[in-house]
């Protein structure tokens, strides 16, 4: 993210709400704890630095994830970044049910420039940006293709974190670029083959049925039950 904001980190920031005092620690995490005398005062953690927000190429506020668990889910909170006199925690909602929301002011973020995204990127991608930013002017990609593209580039600088199903995607696109020539292919089919063959002789010692299509294995050279068991 913005070099400039990491002289924040290492800071703690309180808010006192009614009976609750929350404690905004940039890059770190966002806690709650209950100013009262109860034996079951609550104090927990609201939310542990994950990632950033951004917003039409603009860093808008940090997300903190995986906060204490509240019924099937974990604590959130969104920090919204937005320009002050000092730095401050102003404000503290609860939009929705363990969703936190806070306000934080800093000169820090008050320069128009200060939270633009662009100059925060290696060479690369920002050389990967502009190459986005070409294709769209061309039209040969889609407004969604562009932002997709853009996605990927925050992901890989480590602004965003990729989801599930972008690493299962990346894995598979990863398999598919191994079984890119007819060569790597056979290599890789007469290894699963063997593994396959190795894997039966096991079930059979433990007198274990095997129900499976082998056609094509009997191209394999077949191993001994003595060297399996070796």
């Amino acid at each position: 993210g913005p070099a400039h904001l990491f002289r924040l980190a290492g800071q703690c920031f309180s808010f006192v709400e009614s009976t609750y005092k929350y404690e905004f620690c940039p890059f770190h995490n966002v806690t709650q704890h209950e100013q009262t005398f109860r034996w079951n005062a609550y104090s927990g953690i609201l939310g542990i630095w994950h990632e950033w927000e951004i917003d039409n190429n603009t860093f808008v506020g940090m997300w903190m994830r995986e906060g204490d668990s509240c019924e099937t889910k974990s604590r959130q909170t969104k920090v919204h970044l937005v320009c002050g006199k000092s730095n401050k925690l102003a404000y503290v909602s609860e939009p929705s049910t363990c969703v936190y929301s806070l306000t934080f002011e800093t000169p820090l973020v008050c320069h128009p420039h200060s939270l633009l995204v662009y100059p925060t990127l290696t060479e690369a991608l920002q050389r990967k940006w502009d190459e986005a930013e070409q294709l769209l002017y061309d039209e040969l990609i889609t407004d969604q293709g562009y932002k997709k593209i853009l996605k990927e580039i925050f992901e890989e600088a480590g602004l965003l974190k990729a989801t599930e199903e972008n690493e299962v995607e990346k894995q598979s696109r990863k398999i598919t670029l191994e079984f890119e020539t007819m060569e790597k292919c056979i290599k890789e089919y007469k290894q699963l083959s063997e593994e396959i063959k190795k894997l039966r002789i096991l079930l059979g010692q433990h007198d274990i049925a095997y129900k499976g299509n082998s056609a094509g294995n009997t191209s394999v050279e077949y191993i001994s039950h003595q060297l399996t068991t070796a």
